[in-house]
Parts: C-alpha cells; sequence; structure tokens
C-alpha cells in the first residue's frame, strides 16, 4: 500500500512539474492573430548569449544546448535576442555576464533600430528593466545582461509615436515586455504576419505590460520546448534564454 501511495504522489507531482513548465509558454489568439509568449520571473535564471568558449557565435539554440548540457543544464525557453550585423556581432549595447561587448548608440539613423526612441532591456539580480536608450547612457543602472534593440513598442502605457494602425508593413515580429514591478519579462513572437501597431496592443492590451521592445522581425526565432517548438534557419546573433537544470520535465 505504502508503495501505491508512494507512486500515486510521484505521478501527481509529476504532472504539476510538467504543467508548471509547459505554462512558461503559452499560445493565444489577439485580435485575429496568433502569438507565443513565454514569461521569466526575478530569480529565474535570464541570460544573454553570443560567445561560447572558445570565443566562437552560438548562432544557434541547438549549439547554446549543447554547452549547457556539461553543467547539467538546458534551455527552458529561447528566441534571438536582439539586433546583429552580418558578421552577428550586436547592434547598439551589448552587456553578457557584465561585460559591454558593444557600446549604446543613442542617434537617430536609419531602420528599425535607429527609429527612436529606441530602448534598452536590463537583466540584473533583482528586476528586469526596459529604459529608453538616451536614458539608459545618461545614467546607467547595473546590469548582469543588456541588449539594445529597437524601436520601443510601448512607453509608458503608450505606444511608439511613429506607429500607424492602417501600416501594411506586416511581419513576424518577437519583442520583450516587462511589467511595471520588474518582476516579469515576456517574451513574445507573432504567429501570423502583425504591424508593430498590432504588436504593440498585444504587449500592452492582453498582456498588460506598460514597457516593451520590440527585438526584430523576419528573422524572429523561438526556441519553446514545452510547446515541442523550436525554430530553426538563420543563424542568430545574441539568444536569450531561461536556464533551468536538465532534469526539469518538458511536455
Amino acid at each position: 500500500m505504502r508503495h501505491r501511495i508512494s507512486a500515486l504522489l510521484g505521478f501527481m507531482l509529476a504532472l504539476i512539474w510538467s504543467g508548471a513548465v509547459a505554462e512558461e509558454c503559452q499560445r493565444s489568439d489577439f485580435l485575429d492573430r496568433s502569438f507565443t509568449y513565454c514569461e521569466a520571473r526575478t530569480g529565474d535564471d535570464l541570460r544573454l548569449f553570443l560567445f561560447d568558449a572558445n570565443d566562437q557565435v552560438y548562432g544557434s539554440f541547438r549549439n547554446i544546448n549543447a554547452a549547457l548540457a556539461a553543467d547539467g543544464k538546458k534551455l527552458a525557453f529561447a528566441m534571438n535576442g536582439s539586433m546583429y550585423h552580418p558578421d552577428r556581432s550586436p547592434v547598439g549595447l551589448y552587456i553578457e555576464d557584465g561585460e559591454e561587448v558593444s557600446r549604446i548608440v543613442t542617434a537617430e539613423g536609419p531602420g528599425n533600430f535607429g527609429l527612436l526612441p529606441n530602448g534598452v532591456f536590463c537583466i540584473n539580480a533583482g528586476r528586469f528593466t526596459l529604459i529608453e536608450s538616451r536614458a539608459f547612457a545618461k545614467s546607467p543602472p547595473d546590469c548582469t545582461h543588456a541588449a539594445q534593440s529597437g524601436p520601443m513598442l510601448v512607453i509608458d502605457g503608450a505606444f511608439h509615436p511613429r506607429f500607424m494602425e492602417d501600416s501594411d508593413s506586416r511581419l513576424i515580429r518577437n519583442g520583450v515586455g516587462v511589467s511595471s514591478d520588474g518582476k516579469r519579462a515576456v517574451f513574445a513572437i507573432a504567429d501570423t504576419p502583425v504591424n508593430f501597431y498590432e504588436f504593440a496592443q498585444f504587449f500592452r492590451d492582453y498582456l498588460g505590460l506598460p514597457q516593451a521592445l520590440y527585438i526584430d522581425g523576419n528573422v524572429s526565432r523561438l526556441h519553446a520546448p514545452a510547446l515541442r517548438r523550436s525554430d530553426w534557419g538563420t543563424m542568430l546573433g545574441p539568444i536569450v534564454g531561461k536556464v533551468v537544470d536538465a532534469g526539469l520535465a518538458t511536455q
């Protein structure tokens, strides 16, 4: 009897455990468009990845998982983490494990990155923050990891002033939003093409996040094993991911 009870308890815990992992990433429909989003909370091991131990660009979720496996770790979820040049080096500010790899860019310029205001996603031990780039440059906070991208999607609850609701520029896009208390960072990817206005709506009106930053489009990729999804294709530059023990269950 004791063995049967222990087995039943183990089965119930496994269900709860695997369900908790699966809930990190969810699919949802909003305004007739489909999105997938994954959430990290303060205390989670959320990191940026660019170079491996041999100073080679990881480039893929598979390569990061292979490196993490040596320490008994794996990616719970991940996505491309910032814009990058053809050699896959970061565009704008990039900090990994406290080391600044590339400097912040505050000038207006061509393309989405230069569509000011743009911003910096910052990870430290107790808080996630999204900070407008020029404000960041004036008073840089301590960031264990940070990546600059642009444009900002949502700024203090308002949409970027250049967004047009009826824009026909629709792409598969990804981005990150942060809660007002800094305890949640939500990474979202559009599963169907969206314009900037529609993507900003998802972060503000569906996820309820007052700050959100565009990461990229066209090259947007998501690794979400709990959803049996891992996008492949273009080799990536910086990648952002949540790291967990390799023994954690996934569905």
